[in-house]
């Protein structure tokens, strides 16, 4: 009897330290989806096909009325490569501060710091390393204010 009720004890200790991890995603869509998958995902959100800024074989733009960015899929064949979030913000002060706040979201869902190689006023690059990728988050302030989000599954071995 004594072994059975270790033997259990044992099975729930072990169970409960195992750590499942969420396979690496763009809000939601598995970087395992095909290209094609991961596109038509994204159009079933709502998102369009900008066919002037698409390229036929490497890159599908899509947009969103009412979404501050578009969305730029990257493939190779049907693997997605990266996944880019470009916002469309009119003044600086408007990027820095959707900088920090996609920098804290991603911070608090992923539980972990960034490395910020750059932290000026008006360039700063957060790079996370997530479970199966890498995700950075980029302002760029010159001429015309830019911040990106980009999504890179980490290659296979």
């Amino acid at each position: 009897m004594k072994k059975i009720a270790f033997f259990l004890v044992a099975l729930m200790a072990f169970t409960a330290c195992q750590e499942s991890k969420s396979p690496f995603n763009y809000r939601g869509l598995a970087f395992s989806l095909t290209a094609p998958q991961m596109v038509d995902s994204l159009l079933a959100r709502g998102f369009v096909v900008d066919s002037a800024a698409s390229d036929s074989g490497r890159l599908v733009a899509l947009v969103k009325a009412g979404e501050p960015y578009r969305v730029l899929v990257g493939f190779d064949g049907d693997r997605v490569q990266a996944v880019q979030e470009n916002y469309r913000l009119s003044t600086n002060d408007s990027t820095r501060h959707m900088w920090q706040q996609l920098r804290d979201g991603l911070e608090k869902e992923l539980g972990a710091w960034p490395n910020c190689p750059m932290l000026k006023d008006d360039h700063k690059i957060a790079n996370f390393d997530a479970s199966d990728g890498f995700i950075s988050v980029t302002l760029e302030n010159t001429y015309k204010p830019t911040l990106q989000v980009l999504y890179q599954p980490k290659a296979k071995k």
